[in-house]
């Protein structure tokens, strides 16, 4: 079987099981909505209006930890039996690669609700909207090929969430700087030019991971 066929098998078989289940989908969701809310009442409880640097750090705050969440399940709820019979039908290229896109959809549907619902409940101040779309889309690639390839590793391990954890942050945390910080330029309505080194930058990162996962992720499935 190509690749190609693979990867897209791979992905169909995951939406499939989501939609069936619709766990994940609808408790991101449900954590979405009810931090957000919380965050609203807290605000307007204490009168305290809610600026600019604020408003963008709670958003990246709800949509940081709402991809750890996501995507830690990755290759956690699946069993060692799953894996081989996995390891039999396919390429673990192919496994790796659809589990990042199917991530990558998945962050970029939360992602659109999330600005969605934030946007509505505590207005939406962004001036260059295309900009923090475009921010936007490429923090839930990092976040998604980021945390599945971690995700992959920690699986191997018997303490999951601690090694997760450890091993996202020295990553995670440069990504979310350059992130919030193209975010408020969008916001503040600057010069699109100021953004290019952390665009260019965000980019590079992305392909990194995506090129580190496609040679190491073979090692670490034989293993």
């Amino acid at each position: 079987m190509a690749l190609a066929q693979e990867i897209k098998t791979l992905i169909t078989k995951d939406i499939v099981l989501e939609w069936r289940q619709r766990y994940a989908l609808n408790g991101m969701i449900l954590y979405i909505v009810s931090t957000v809310v919380v965050c609203y009442m807290s605000f307007n409880l204490q009168r305290v209006p809610l600026n600019v640097v604020t408003w963008n750090a709670l958003f990246w705050i709800i949509l940081l930890f709402t991809s750890v969440n996501a995507i830690a399940k990755s290759f956690m709820q699946e069993r060692q039996g799953r894996h081989l019979y996995y390891y039999t039908l396919v390429s673990p290229q192919a496994i790796i690669l659809s589990k990042i896109i199917y991530n990558t959809l998945f962050m970029l549907l939360l992602s659109g609700i999330g600005l969605l619902v934030y946007g509505v409940v505590l207005n939406n101040p962004v001036q260059d909207m295309p900009l923090f779309l475009l921010n936007l889309a490429l923090g839930s690639m990092g976040f998604a090929s980021t945390l599945t390839m971690i995700s992959g590793i920690a699986s191997k391990a018997n303490n999951n969430s601690t090694l997760m954890a450890v091993l996202s942050f020295p990553v995670i945390i440069p990504m979310l700087l350059m992130l919030i910080k193209v975010s408020k330029n969008a916001l503040d309505g600057l010069e699109r030019a100021s953004s290019t080194d952390e665009i260019v930058t965000l980019l590079a990162i992305n392909a990194i991971v995506l090129a580190v996962s496609y040679i190491l992720f073979p090692y670490l499935w034989r293993s």
